[in-house]
């Protein structure tokens, strides 16, 4: 009886050891994840275990996001994950995105996953139309895409038609224009091109640096209502909070940067925004939701907050971060330089083995057509010295039968015709035999020429042979040097110990010298950057003047002609912003 009361409780508290759990799947740009949660978990805990999954450190930047109702909501760090507004069944669905953006992407995003995560959201969102993008923008930012999921541009790999499954371009700019697929690949692939050599992180953070300088970039619009019932827009970004008007989300009426708001704050659906000069008014504005008021207050203190802290000293975690970041970009710049001249060297030994392989094709056919030329060489020597004996042969029947007409006169002449008619009979035969002998000596002679002209051709046909002999005798000795030099040369590339990418080769000892020769690198690639930019800006406007014409007009939607106007005014993103702060 104790036993079996004992045995009941050790059950129990074993059953009341096992905490309750509930599944949650992440969703992040590239991937989905499912972690068994346990139900006392804040947000914090479930963050920080997707952060270690993806080995992010730069948490700062990011957020767990769910809808409720229609509207978006982000996972507060100090509530419980159960806590919140999310839908009863499992698995509990939160997507793992970049809630607040840098400034400058080139400084602030240090690690790679950091910028590959920014890169693919951003991506989504010029193609989703989140972000608007101006044509000539769209075609160097997918090159950039291109570049980055490709790598290197290679015509005997890309052919055309590589693209023809790829979403590259917002659909609004291809509805813009009377163009095909085809020739929006081909203006894409010309640029690819110019992008050989940079490996994908260099790509998608010049993916970045472009799409940073569009004025929707990193823009959080919420509908709101001022004091007169008007309705307007509210954006809130990394430089501070603009006002809008509706039909136009390029360019702010107002702008309250950061560093001139003394305090925001909301009561029930009004917001207040006080600024720091206190002869300026105070604005309020009123928003739809309760939960919407909530929202931007979590967005503008999480902005303001990065926005001082890019203004003070790193912290020692960033320095870290940015200190290793720097011995990492050394590395791999060791690594590609490295690979790029061990690839130049087996370049040159392929090309060098392509030439000494088509020199030797070259020779063996010169040897062929030489052994053919030898052998027309004797056909013609064999012929010729048959028909020379041929010739000699008619000539002796000639002579013989010329002897033979002279025989036959002389024995014409001793016979005695005894008539006049007989006489005139044979002096007639006589005259003829005599001219018959004539034309036979002058065959005879004839032939006699002709014998000694394909004698002299025999000789010369035997000369040609003879030089036929010693040239392929010479073509001959060069092929087999060549092979020996092809043999050679061809196992080059497998022979190559200096330029092996062994570790102890890539082992990088960071001293004050090659940090110094990095900096100096790191501010000459700043002066390249300068000279890219206005090459890239030219670039730009070629092409925008170049599918000009391929326009349709009447496809314009409204922020097309709000761009276009603000480019004719010369306006940009951030000056716009300083003239209505």
């Amino acid at each position: 009886m104790a036993g079996a009361i004992a045995s009941r409780m050790s059950f129990s508290s074993l059953k009341r050891k096992q905490p309750k759990t509930f599944t949650v799947r992440i969703a992040t740009m590239d991937a989905e994840m499912e972690f068994s949660c346990e139900v006392k978990w804040k947000g914090k805990d479930l963050f920080d275990l997707v952060c270690r999954t993806l080995g992010l450190r730069e948490t700062w930047f990011f957020g767990l996001q769910y809808t409720i109702k229609d509207t978006v909501a982000w996972l507060k760090m100090d509530k419980k994950v159960l806590d919140h507004d999310v839908p009863t069944e499992e698995p509990k669905t939160f997507h793992f995105l970049a809630k607040f953006y840098p400034e400058n992407a080139e400084e602030e995003l240090v690690q790679e996953i950091t910028q590959h995560l920014f890169f693919l959201q951003v991506k989504k969102q010029i193609l989703d139309e989140k972000i608007f993008c101006p044509p000539e923008a769209s075609v160097l930012l997918a090159s950039y895409a291109v570049q980055a999921k490709y790598g290197d541009y290679d015509p005997n790999v890309h052919k055309r038609g590589f693209l023809a499954q790829e979403e590259l371009l917002p659909k609004r700019v291809i509805n813009l224009y009377q163009m095909t697929p085809e020739m929006w690949e081909e203006r894409i692939t010309a640029w690819y091109a110019e992008h050989r050599g940079r490996a994908r992180d260099e790509a998608e953070m010049e993916y970045l640096k472009i799409a940073q300088d569009l004025e929707m970039y990193g823009v959080n619009y919420f509908a709101i209502r001022n004091k007169k019932g008007t309705e307007l827009l509210l954006g809130v970004d990394a430089l501070g909070l603009h006002i809008y008007d509706p039909e136009n989300r390029l360019t702010p009426k107002i702008s309250f940067p950061w560093n001139e708001i003394r305090n925001i704050s909301y009561s029930d659906k009004e917001f207040t925004i006080k600024p720091l000069d206190k002869k300026i008014d105070v604005f309020k504005f009123n928003s739809s939701k309760l939960r919407v008021n909530k929202l931007i207050l979590q967005l503008c203190i999480g902005n303001h907050d990065l926005f001082m802290r890019r203004r003070k000293a790193d912290s020692l975690e960033v320095q870290q971060m940015k200190a290793q970041a720097r011995e990492e970009k050394a590395r791999k710049q060791m690594e590609r330089q490295c690979l790029a001249r061990e690839k130049q060297m087996r370049e040159e030994a392929e090309r060098t083995r392509d030439e000494l392989e088509r020199r030797l094709m070259q020779l063996k056919e010169e040897a062929t057509m030489a052994n053919e030329a030898l052998m027309r060489s004797e056909e013609t020597a064999d012929l010729l010295a048959e028909k020379a004996q041929i010739t000699e042969e008619e000539a002796k029947l000639l002579a013989q039968k010329a002897a033979e007409a002279e025989q036959e006169m002389q024995r014409i002449k001793a016979t005695a015709i005894r008539t006049e008619e007989e006489k005139r009979l044979m002096e007639q035969k006589v005259l003829e035999a005599e001219m018959l002998a004539l034309k036979m000596a002058e065959e005879s002679e004839r032939r006699a020429k002709e014998a000694d002209q394909l004698k002299q051709d025999l000789q010369e046909a035997r000369e040609s042979e003879r030089r036929a002999k010693q040239k392929l005798l010479e073509i001959t000795s060069k092929s087999s040097y060549t092979q020996s030099m092809n043999s050679s040369t061809t196992a080059l590339p497998s022979d190559l110990p200096s330029f092996n990418l062994i570790s102890e080769s890539l082992s990088f000892d960071f001293k004050d010298t090659d940090m110094k020769r990095l900096s100096m690198e790191i501010e000459k690639e700043k002066v390249e950057y300068m000279e890219k930019s206005k090459h890239l800006q030219e670039q730009l406007n070629e092409l925008k003047t170049e599918i000009e014409a391929l326009k349709l007009k009447e496809r314009e939607t409204a922020l097309d002609i709000l761009h276009n106007e603000n480019s004719s005014r010369g306006n940009s993103k951030h000056n716009t912003i300083k003239k209505v702060s």
